[in-house]
């Protein structure tokens, strides 16, 4: 009797709590699509002389260590303007001239 209780709750939780997954199937089409639209972003990004060129760039970690700030403080400084940064795909880069400029304006500060 135990027995037949268990498994009628224990078939009916596993009725009641399916898992439902939407998956998203991407095309080859999708894929050349993509690959276009970030192409032409990218030469975007180099005609508007938005991107910076010369100098070396620096990861937020090699920043972070260099300054010897949290990830939080080096955050503080994008969004308030005093640190510029550019973005490439997740990958956030801080050019040395900045960060040289940054450190003579706290030192005068």
């Amino acid at each position: 009797m135990v027995l037949d209780t268990f498994s009628n709750t224990f078939a009916s939780y596993n009725l009641n709590t399916e898992v439902k997954m939407q998956i998203e199937i991407l095309t080859w089409e999708d894929l050349q699509r993509f690959r276009k639209e970030l192409i032409e972003e990218i030469k975007g990004i180099v005609k508007t002389g938005e991107l910076r060129t010369g100098g070396d760039w620096l990861r937020s970690a090699e920043v972070r260590k260099l300054l010897k700030i949290s990830p939080g403080t080096l955050q503080n400084l994008r969004i308030n303007g005093s640190l510029p940064y550019q973005k490439i795909g997740s990958i956030v880069y801080y050019a040395h001239s900045d960060i040289m400029k940054l450190l003579d304006k706290i030192g005068r500060g």
